[in-house]
């Protein structure tokens, strides 16, 4: 599954899910500012886990649009 990539300004955001060595899956969120480094993201993670991975995806986008509308 691809990530899903947001920007607003110059910020960033990448939305994925990743499996957890339980079996269960988990939204990730990345934020990046184009101007500073490219390199220092700021992971945020979904505090939920799911059973799936389009389950943990959908939350991380979410999130990602929370974080997003934030900035």
């Amino acid at each position: 599954m691809a990530a899903a990539t947001y920007s607003k300004a110059n910020w960033q955001v990448e939305a994925d899910a990743q499996q957890l060595p339980n079996g269960k899956y988990q939204g990730i969120v990345l934020v990046s500012n184009k101007n500073k480094d490219p390199s220092k993201k700021e992971l945020h993670t979904v505090a939920d886990l799911s059973d799936t991975i389009d389950g943990a995806f959908e939350e991380a986008k979410l999130l990602a649009h929370h974080l997003l509308g934030n900035l």
